[in-house]
């Protein structure tokens, strides 16, 4: 299964702007820039886009679990924080904080905490951001 994300950027990094689409068309040409990024513009950034990805995964992730071992939640709610520093003189992500708060009738505060933890390691967005990462580039004329 593959799914598809794509973005166009048109000028220098401080004044160029650019757009961002998914196969879905959930996103179509939704705005970014550098004050998006880097300043608190009007607009969506990669680290955002990441961190409701991850945010989605994980909660999918421990439902997913949870059902597993017949237990049915009714409700997971997480936030993801995804911390964008200058390391090296680099923009970088240095960590991934997710809190979630779920109402699972009748699990223990262990168990719960144990399949936390294993979505937390299991769900595909974590999976990524420990991937390898591969590349085809084109120069175009």
């Amino acid at each position: 299964m593959n799914r598809k994300g794509s973005a166009v950027w048109s000028g220098d990094l401080k004044t160029g702007k650019g757009s961002l689409s998914t196969q879905s068309g959930t996103l179509a040409e939704a705005q970014y820039s550098f004050g998006t990024r880097f300043e608190n513009g009007v607009g969506t950034n990669p680290e955002e886009l990441i961190a409701a990805a991850h945010a989605g995964c994980f909660s999918m992730a421990l439902s997913s679990i949870l059902g597993g071992a017949k237990i049915a939640p009714e409700r997971i709610a997480t936030t993801s924080t995804v911390t964008l520093e200058f390391v090296d003189g680099n923009p970088t992500i240095t960590k991934v904080h997710l809190d979630t708060t779920a109402n699972v009738p009748g699990i223990s505060e262990e168990d719960f905490q144990k399949y936390a933890a294993e979505a937390k390691a299991n769900c595909p967005i974590s999976r990524l951001l420990k991937a390898e990462i591969t590349m085809t580039a084109v120069l175009e004329g």
